[in-house]
């Protein structure tokens, strides 16, 4: 196939664009910059521009583009680019393919804050109600600017990512110096879920998705065994042969972080990949112990 990807430098970007090459598929990279080569396509989503020829001749478009998470402050500003990054760029390639003689499909990052940040203990399938809150809220505006690409005909999959383990980047590197040191511990109670998901399994997610053109809609993207934060500090604390003896109290997150981050973090999701089991994918590492260990190599 050739895949054309928005956000193709990123953390998971730039594995993906790798991983599809090696699988055969030719791959085409969405810039704001001078393009490099033929590999690479200028767009700008923020005036809804992209090269309409490119969408045209592709069989599949990648959507990973969005400003970070993982910032602080949130202040009003960031606010507005969180959901603007996000928005902007679902629409700008939604537009494009749905005048598309032959639409592309179309597969778009999401998040699990489309479920909120406390659940507790419910099981979060696909079919689960959504949350509400600014995040959950930034979500369903994101899986809702691809509608103009699911109304011409497009086959549209939305990814609702966890968080994603691997020690090169997102939250597992910003934890290993401190649980390295002795100082990890759990936080708060401790009893909340936290719901992840390997590099490897994410990556082969989004190949299983490109490959079956019977699949659209949106597909939970977490190993199928979520466990609890008290869980996850012991397992990556056995991994690294270290102590996790300092907890992090609830109190202090708040106050260090504010109410809106702290909510985040203290959270509960316990998200269940169940379309992906049900249509048969296989997860590499289907619990906790396999997705530390895997991101840890």
């Amino acid at each position: 196939m050739h895949i054309v990807i928005g956000g193709a430098s990123g953390f998971l970007g730039a594995p993906l664009v790798s991983l599809l090459r090696e699988s055969g598929h030719e791959v085409t990279q969405l810039v704001r910059a001078d393009p490099r080569g033929d590999h690479e396509s200028l767009w700008s989503p923020s005036a809804g521009r992209v090269d309409q020829v490119l969408i045209d001749r592709a069989d599949a478009i990648v959507n990973l583009s969005g400003a970070a998470v993982a910032h602080w402050p949130w202040s009003a500003s960031y606010r507005r680019k969180l959901l603007a990054s996000r928005v902007d760029c679902t629409a700008t390639l939604a537009r494009a393919i749905a005048v598309s003689p032959k639409p592309p499909t179309l597969i778009s990052a999401s998040g699990m804050s489309y479920y909120g940040s406390t659940r507790g203990e419910e099981e979060l399938t696909e079919d689960s109600s959504p949350g509400e809150g600014f995040l959950p809220d930034v979500v369903h505006a994101w899986e809702a600017a691809a509608q103009p690409a699911r109304d011409a005909g497009a086959r549209v999959c939305h990814i609702r990512t966890t968080l994603v383990l691997d020690k090169h980047g997102g939250t597992l590197k910003t934890l290993l110096p401190i649980f390295r040191l002795g100082l990890g511990g759990k936080l708060a109670s401790g009893d909340q879920y936290f719901s992840v998901i390997s590099k490897r399994d994410w990556l082969h997610g989004v190949l299983f998705l490109l490959e079956n053109d019977s699949l659209s809609g949106p597909f939970n993207f977490g190993n199928p065994n979520p466990t609890t934060n008290t869980e996850f500090t012991r397992r990556l604390g056995d991994a690294l042969h270290r102590p996790t003896i300092v907890p992090a109290p609830g109190f202090a997150i708040k106050a260090v972080l504010g109410g809106r981050l702290s909510s985040e973090l203290l959270g509960s999701l316990r998200v269940i990949p169940a379309r992906l089991e049900a249509e048969g994918f296989t997860f590499e590492d289907p619990d906790l112990g396999s997705t530390i260990a895997t991101a840890l190599r």
